[in-house]
């Protein structure tokens, strides 16, 4: 069920948890505060979940609740039995509330563009609804140095896009600079993404 939330444009100097910002941070906060609820599949980093609840409070201005981690079960692979299968994910764990689950594992969904039946994806969110799915193992891909800074940029502009998706945001065809952006399996557009929400993504929130 699509929610109806007014959005406030604050503009902040607030920085992530765990890398340097060089660019403002722009703040959308809702009228009445919601809560997000972090939950881990499978083993994961504290940090990465650091990185995470953060950049949730910073953006959106919404209070996050991070769960005990949940095991990840067989039923939940892809059909190569390699990966898991993003929309598996969904399903099990769809929620009444506001939910954004995290792996360290490699998630894919079908891409009927491409007809392939395993895409190997950043995240995927229900749009609108109240779960997305966020995995890390694609996000060190084309960086060499292995910077952390890098590494928890991608991170936290892929968990604030697949919120944006939950909040009833499409995909962004504005500009290259919109953190709605649809990443299409490349990693550069991700890095291309400024972590602002374009004019047109604000009015639709």
């Amino acid at each position: 069920m699509k929610k109806t939330l007014l959005f406030f444009l604050l503009f902040s100097t607030a920085t992530f948890q765990n890398f340097a910002r060089t660019e403002p941070v722009f703040r959308y906060e809702t009228a009445g505060t919601i809560t997000v609820y972090i939950q881990p599949l499978g083993s994961v980093d504290a940090k990465n979940i650091d990185v995470i609840v953060n950049s949730l409070k910073s953006f959106y201005g919404c209070k996050v609740v991070v769960n005990t981690s949940a095991t990840l079960t067989n039923d939940l692979l892809a059909k190569s039995r390699t990966r898991y299968e993003a929309s598996k994910i969904l399903k099990k764990f769809n929620s009444n509330k506001n939910l954004l689950i995290i792996t360290q594992q490699d998630i894919a969904c079908k891409n009927t563009e491409r007809n392939i039946d395993e895409w190997g994806v950043f995240g995927l969110g229900y749009r609108p609804g109240t779960t997305c799915v966020v995995s890390t193992f694609r996000l060190n891909r084309k960086n060499p140095s292995h910077s952390l800074q890098l590494f928890n940029e991608r991170l936290a502009k892929v968990s604030l896009h697949e919120i944006g998706h939950n909040l009833g945001l499409p995909h962004c065809t504005s500009g290259t600079d919109c953190l709605m952006n649809d990443a299409r399996g490349a990693i550069k557009t991700v890095d291309n993404e400024k972590m602002i929400l374009c004019s047109n993504c604000q009015k639709q929130l």
